[in-house]
C-alpha cells in the first residue's frame, strides 16, 4: 500500500484543480476529457484517414466548436478528430495568448484548454507535466520522473540516462525528440539483449512509447528512446512519436511497424495509477 500512495501522491503534484479562480466550475457546461483530447491530439494527424481516436469524439468536438466560435478552424474540421488542420487552429489559439515554443505547439495544456472552454465547457482530467527537475544528471520534468522511478522500481534496478528532455540542439541524431518534455535514453551499455527489450517493456508498463534502438537504426549505440505519452510539453517531433506508437509504428522516419515488447493496453501514466 506505501507504495501506491506514493506514486498517488507523486501524481498529485502534477495534478491541476478542476476550478476556476477557486470557484468549482459550473454544473450545466458539458465537460471535455483533457487526457482524451491530448491523446487525440497526438494520435489523429498520424493517421491515414479521418477516423476518430475512442472515446475522444465528445471532448474534441467541444474543442473544435470553440476554436470554429473564434474563427480560427472551418466548420468543415469540427468532426471529432483531431486532425492536422485542428492542430494547426489550436497553435494559433495559444499563440493569441502569448504563447511561443513549447506552449504553441497545438498541443492542447491544462490552461490554454481551460481558457478556450471559458463558458463552453469545463475541464476533466486535468493535468501538467509539472516542473523541471534534475535526475540521474539529465533534466526531466516531475511527471517524467515519476514515471521513471516507478519503471525502475518495477526493474528492480536504476538506469542510467545518457540524454534528458529540454535539451534544445544536443544530439542531432534525435531529430528534435529531446527538445521538450517527457523524452530520455537510457544506456543500455553492458545490457544483454533480453534486458534491453525487458527495460523498453517496463518502461511502456507506466506510460511510456519505449524502444530498443541499434546501431544499424542510426547513428547511435544501442539504447533505450522513451518519450512519455500525454506530456503537454513534448517536442513536435516527440508527439509525432506518442501517435506513432499509438499507431503501431516503431517512431523512426521509416515508420514501419512496432519493433518492440508488446503491451496492453497502451495506457498513459495517469491511466496506469488508475489501475493500480
Amino acid at each position: 500500500m506505501s507504495t501506491r500512495r506514493n506514486l498517488l501522491a507523486a501524481a498529485l503534484a502534477t495534478a491541476v484543480p478542476a476550478t476556476i479562480g477557486g470557484q468549482a466550475a459550473h454544473a450545466a457546461l458539458p465537460s471535455a476529457d483533457m487526457e482524451a483530447v491530448v491523446k487525440a491530439a497526438q494520435i489523429d494527424p498520424r493517421r491515414a484517414d479521418s477516423a476518430i481516436t475512442p472515446g475522444s469524439r465528445d471532448s474534441v468536438l467541444l474543442v473544435e466548436g470553440a476554436l470554429q466560435a473564434k474563427g480560427l478552424l472551418s466548420a468543415t474540421y469540427v468532426d471529432g478528430h483531431f486532425g492536422t488542420r485542428t492542430i494547426e487552429a489550436y497553435a494559433a489559439y495559444q499563440r493569441s495568448l502569448g504563447y511561443t515554443g513549447l506552449d504553441a505547439t497545438g498541443l492542447p495544456g491544462p490552461t490554454s484548454l481551460r481558457l478556450l472552454g471559458d463558458g463552453r465547457f469545463t475541464v476533466a482530467r486535468s493535468y501538467t507535466p509539472g516542473s523541471r527537475v534534475s535526475y540521474h544528471g539529465v533534466q526531466l520534468n516531475t511527471r517524467t520522473k515519476a514515471m521513471l522511478v516507478e519503471a525502475e522500481r518495477l526493474l528492480g534496478r536504476t538506469l542510467a540516462l545518457s540524454q534528458g528532455s529540454y535539451n534544445v540542439g544536443g544530439d542531432p541524431s534525435s531529430a528534435g525528440t529531446h527538445d521538450g518534455g517527457g523524452a530520455f535514453d537510457v544506456v543500455t551499455d553492458g545490457m544483454s539483449s533480453s534486458l534491453r527489450v525487458n527495460v523498453a517493456r517496463q518502461l511502456r508498463v507506466v506510460g511510456f512509447a519505449a524502444w530498443v534502438r541499434t546501431p544499424s537504426q542510426g547513428d547511435w549505440p544501442y539504447h533505450v528512446h522513451a518519450i512519455a505519452l500525454g506530456d503537454t510539453d513534448q517536442s513536435t517531433a516527440a508527439q509525432h512519436q506518442s501517435g506513432d506508437y499509438y499507431l503501431g509504428l516503431n517512431g523512426l522516419a521509416n515508420r514501419n511497424p512496432d519493433d518492440g515488447p508488446v503491451v496492453s493496453p497502451k495506457a498513459t501514466w495517469e491511466a496506469y495509477l488508475r489501475a493500480l
